[in-house]
């Protein structure tokens, strides 16, 4: 398996050189296709026939990951592609000649090997992904095709919309009036991580010494992202699983440019907002919910229950009183605008919000 990480990482890493210099030197991209057609090529030079020890398939998949990465870069401006290194997450993709045992999986070129299955698989397996972590554990992710209908989308009411309004105090607060406590995986262990990586600075590049202080920092890190990701994956699969709800509302949050605030952005990359929308909208999917979204500029926290915007609202003032007489607690009175933004868009079009009598609001 080292050594297909190996020859994939090579693969992604001559062809991308390949791709940038013949940009720079003759302002010609570089296809798929042409880049695949170099292969052989170098399966056949001498210096670089050790290609053909691992599996074909997996090469060509290099090549198709790396003509998505520059797809996202000048489709989205997400990024330019980056050169793989040893030293971090490795993987390698097996489609043809693959199957899965009780307890074990067979690979092209590898064979059988012993697996722990923690979750029965359904359907026709399309392919195997093996990957090894910085901490250098394996996985295997596999792919399989099912014949089960998506679900039709649920009819949208009032009762059974739930409004949530992401913070960092509380992680999330609901219309319901419910506040889901943050768990602050990174800032729990920011000491403990700061101490690791002092002593990683000081090791000698290239010592064993380094290589094991680089895995302590790795399982830190890994402990922090395998706490944020059990408690979003409990937190989400409790909402969608909820029988009362239909459809949840939620902000557009642009969580790229508020990581500009230098005082938030440790604490924003903490929460993760943007792993826990990804992971409502896909089991909301599955469970036939709705996904309301509004818009990043709405005055959800500043309007209150009246209509009135009120405009001098600071972020420390988390409890306030609005002029019909009512006190609102910050967070709550968010999440039921979110709530009133996404199921009436036509009465609230940007500051231009109409005030409500107490009658209608029912104070």
């Amino acid at each position: 398996m080292s050594k297909h990480f190996g020859c994939v990482r090579f693969v992604y890493n001559h062809m991308l050189a390949l791709k940038v210099n013949a940009w720079e030197n003759n302002k010609i991209s570089l296809s798929r296709f042409q880049l695949s057609s170099l292969l052989p090529q170098l399966k056949e030079a001498e210096e670089t026939c050790w290609l053909k020890e691992v599996n074909s398939q997996s090469l060509q998949v290099a090549l198709a990951d790396l003509e998505s990465a520059y797809s996202k870069f000048s489709r989205d401006k997400t990024g330019f592609p980056r050169f793989k290194n040893k030293h971090g997450k490795q993987s390698f993709q097996a489609i043809q000649n693959i199957k899965v045992l009780d307890r074990a999986i067979k690979l092209p070129k590898l064979g059988k090997i012993k697996t722990i299955i923690d979750t029965p698989l359904v359907g026709i397996v399309k392919n195997i992904t093996v990957s090894r972590t910085t901490t250098g554990k394996y996985f295997a992710s596999v792919l399989c095709e099912i014949d089960e209908p998506i679900p039709e989308k649920l009819p949208i009411t009032e009762a059974g919309t739930i409004g949530i309004d992401l913070g960092i105090k509380h992680f999330a607060t609901l219309s319901t009036g419910e506040k889901i406590e943050n768990q602050r995986p990174l800032k729990k262990r920011l000491k403990r991580l700061q101490r690791a990586q002092r002593k990683l600075s000081k090791r000698t590049r290239g010592s064993k010494n380094r290589d094991k202080q680089r895995k302590r920092v790795a399982l830190i890190h890994e402990k922090i992202s395998n706490t944020r990701k059990d408690f979003l994956h409990k937190l989400t699969t409790r909402l969608v699983n909820d029988n009362q709800v239909d459809s949840f509302a939620i902000e557009d949050l642009a969580v790229k440019n508020m990581m500009q605030n230098r005082k938030l952005a440790r604490s924003i990359a903490d929460v993760g907002w943007g792993e826990f929308r990804r992971q409502l909208e896909y089991k909301a999917e599955r469970k036939g919910k709705n996904i309301l979204v509004i818009g990043r500029f709405e005055p959800s926290s500043k309007m209150g229950p009246c209509g009135h915007i009120k405009e001098d609202l600071k972020l420390s003032d988390r409890i306030w009183t609005c002029h019909c007489g009512v006190t609102c607690d910050r967070d709550i009175n968010a999440a039921r605008n979110i709530k009133r933004f996404a199921l009436h868009p036509q009465n609230f079009v940007g500051r231009d919000a109409p005030e409500l009598t107490l009658e209608e609001i029912g104070c």
